[in-house]
This record gives structure tokens, C-alpha cells and sequence, in this order.
């Protein structure tokens, strides 16, 4: 378990020793952002002290420097993922940024008719883009749906065909929890010619994710959601996938030649990284896969199944929460979604923040999802590396109150 290599992780997370009306943050929502560890937040701060530069831009020490740490950062990910080069590592705002670059880009082969296969849990980020390319190139946007228990039934399986162009899924969900079979789906879509693009934004901090393994053409993730900082992303994409696409944004640094009236463009991956890039936050990135590396995602993904396994345990205790999602918990990482009989999830969350804990109430960008469960929102409780026991034990003791609060009694 996590806690034979380090007894308290929390130390190293200056935010942690916040107070929150009075009490101990207990931070449960790290589906939507994760904190950051000192070593992040030093990395970040040592770049603007003393190594701020324009990449790819001068030949003076400090853009030389800025150009090294950014392409470090690259080569991080390049092997935190098992890519083949930094040439299929694109760095983005966000996930959202890469899912639109890749809706973009890939459109110009979409022809009439063709189908855009997603699963009906995704995130808006992975609907709206798509959604619109749909609407544009009069294409057939398609959707897997799922059983009552949150698993893609077989027979949904059968809607990949020699028809679908594309399949767009997240591994894990945002709501749920689910851990879509990624490798099967992957297999079935090449089978069919398709190309398979993988959100990897919940997945990836806690899951170790080979790109290889599971023959992922493309792939996204954000920094923020692994310890690193807001306003970085990245898209992996198989090299030869990528050259045969169009930039998506114009500008500075992503061209070969600018004519009075035309230009060629550089090549992969600078294409698709036009202007001055985030080099602060490559390196935040950077300094946040050395962290969890230095614990291993084996051992993280361990810590969360046992702080996962005893939460739902004791929440189901309580004999007037629902949750929702897998309870097979070989299926389902640390995020558990669930509402409380008779009060808004939105009080919910009031009422847990009156203790110090940091929970997410809503439709969790998901609304196709919730309308399909007849569903209108839901409280939203996520776990890291960061958080233990305790922090389960605080939140359970708080939900037994909850009902009360509101006049309902126990």
C-alpha cells in the first residue's frame, strides 16, 4: 500500500494545511482538479527566477534554457505514456483544446454519412466537438449506452462497424468511475478501420496508461488533473496519423514559410503548437510526473482502491444514499457519485463544505449521461493520493448529518 512508502503525503501539499469554517481541509474533489506538491510549485516558481525565456525562438541562454525545459518536459511524457518520440506529444491548453484540435484536424477526411461512435458517459468536451463536425460534414453522431451497473453490455460492442469513422471514449469516467475496457474496444475498432481516440483525462493519474498497449491513435489528458499546473495539456497521436493532419491554430512559430499570399507549414508537432507555449506549465508537468513516478502508479492505483473500497462500504451504511456506478470495484476507480434521499445534491455539498470537505454537486459536465439516468445532478466524492482514511472517515461522519441540517431527522 501507498502508506508503507510514505506515512503522511499531505505534508507535502501547502494547501492541505488550509482551514476550511474553522476545520481541516479534507479535499474530495480531485475529479475536477488535483492540488499540487511542493515540488511543483518550486519547479514553476525556479523557471520564472531563473530561466524564463521564448522557446524555439533565440539564440540567447535564456530561450536556449527555456527550449531545453520544454522539450524536457516532452521527453517526460513521451516516456510516462510510452510513446515512440516528443514528435507525437502536442502540448495544448487542456484536454478540451486537444479533443477540438483533433475534431478539427481529422474532419477534412470525414465524408457524408460516416459515423462518430461515443459512449454516453462522456464529457461535454468529448461531445460538443464532435457533436459540431456532426452538424458541418452531415455525419451520424452514434453513442454506445451502458447497463444499469455503469459496464458497457456486449451488445453494444456490435455498433462499431465497417460505417464508423471514429470512436471517442474516456477510459474512465468523470461520473461514474467506470474503467471502460480500453484495449477491447481499441481492438474492435481497428478491426473496422476506425481510429480510436482516448480520454485519458481521469484515467491517467491513477492508472498506469501505455499507448502501445492499448493501440491508442490518439490521446488526451490534462496536467491539472496529476498534480501539475492549470492551462496544460497534452495530445499524443501516432506520427504518421499526424502528419496527414492540417494545423489548427495559425501563427507564430508553427510555420516553414509566410508569403504575401501563402504559407507552408513546419512540421509535426510544431504545426500544432502555434505561439508562445506554456513552457511554465511544461514544467510544472514535468515536475508532477518525477512526483508520482517517485511513489508508482501501482501504488497509487492500490491506495485508492482500499480508500474507494471502504468509503462505498460505509456509504452503504447509510440507508438513504444511492450510489451509482459499478460496485464491482475491479471496474471502478476512486470517484463515487450518489445522492442523498430528499435533499439537492447542491446542499449536499453546503452542508460537507460546513465541515472542511471539498465535493462536487451537479451534472458534471455530463448531462447526456444524467438525462439517460433520469437523473438531474448528483454530489461527486474523488480520491488521490493524498487522502486517507480519515479524510473517508470525516466524510461519513458528516453524511449521517447531512439529512438532519435540513429538518429530516436521521
Amino acid at each position: 500500500m501507498i502508506d508503507k512508502i510514505k506515512v503522511n503525503f499531505k505534508e507535502d501539499f501547502p494547501i492541505l494545511e488550509k482551514k476550511v469554517n474553522g476545520r481541516r481541509l479534507v479535499y474530495l474533489d480531485n475529479a475536477a482538479t488535483t492540488q499540487k506538491p511542493k515540488s511543483v510549485i518550486d519547479a514553476i516558481s525556479d523557471y520564472y527566477k531563473n530561466h524564463n525565456g521564448n522557446p524555439h525562438r533565440g539564440a540567447h541562454s535564456l530561450s536556449v534554457e527555456a527550449t531545453s525545459l520544454y522539450d524536457d518536459a516532452k521527453e517526460a511524457v513521451k516516456n510516462f505514456i510510452n510513446a515512440d518520440s516528443i514528435d507525437e506529444i502536442i502540448f495544448t491548453k487542456n484536454s478540451t483544446e486537444s479533443l477540438n484540435l483533433l475534431a478539427y484536424s481529422l474532419s477534412e477526411d470525414f465524408k457524408e454519412n460516416d459515423e462518430i461512435l461515443l459512449c454516453i458517459s462522456e464529457h461535454h468536451s468529448n461531445i460538443l466537438p464532435w457533436m459540431r463536425i456532426a452538424k458541418e460534414k452531415n455525419l451520424k453522431l452514434k453513442y454506445i449506452y451502458i447497463d444499469e451497473n455503469g459496464s458497457i453490455p456486449e451488445s453494444e460492442y456490435e455498433k462499431i462497424t465497417k460505417k464508423t469513422k471514429l470512436v471517442s471514449i474516456a477510459q474512465m469516467s468523470n461520473v461514474l468511475g467506470t474503467i471502460y475496457p480500453i484495449k477491447k474496444i481499441s481492438k474492435i475498432a481497428h478491426e473496422n478501420d476506425a481510429i480510436i481516440v482516448v480520454d485519458a483525462a481521469q484515467s491517467i493519474p491513477h492508472l498506469k496508461v501505455d499507448v502501445k498497449d492499448i493501440d491508442a491513435d490518439f490521446l488526451v489528458f490534462s496536467a491539472h488533473k496529476m498534480l501539475g499546473p492549470m492551462g496544460i495539456g497534452v495530445l499524443y497521436g501516432k506520427k504518421h496519423l499526424l502528419d496527414n493532419m492540417p494545423p489548427f491554430l495559425l501563427g507564430g512559430d508553427m510555420i516553414e514559410y509566410v508569403y504575401e499570399n501563402d504559407a507552408t507549414f513546419a512540421e509535426v508537432p510544431f504545426r500544432f503548437e502555434a505561439g508562445t507555449q506554456n513552457v511554465e506549465g511544461a514544467v510544472g508537468l514535468k515536475a508532477a510526473i518525477d512526483y508520482i513516478e517517485k511513489i508508482g502508479l501501482q501504488n497509487i492505483e492500490a491506495h485508492e482502491k482500499m480508500l474507494t473500497e471502504y468509503a462505498v462500504k460505509e456509504m452503504l451504511k447509510i440507508p438513504y444514499i444511492e450510489i451509482y456506478g459499478p460496485m464491482d470495484l475491479e471496474k471502478r476507480g476512486g470517484i463515487i457519485s450518489f445522492n442523498v434521499k430528499d435533499i439537492h445534491p447542491h446542499d449536499v455539498s453546503t452542508i460537507l463544505d460546513s465541515y472542511g470537505i471539498a465535493s462536487r454537486a451537479g451534472h458534471h459536465c455530463c448531462q447526456p449521461l444524467m438525462r439517460y439516468m433520469n437523473l438531474n445532478s448528483s454530489v461527486r466524492v474523488s480520491f488521490y493520493l493524498y487522502n486517507n482514511m480519515e479524510d473517508i472517515d470525516v466524510l461519513i461522519d458528516a453524511l449521517k448529518n447531512v439529512r438532519k441540517w435540513l429538518g429530516y431527522g436521521s
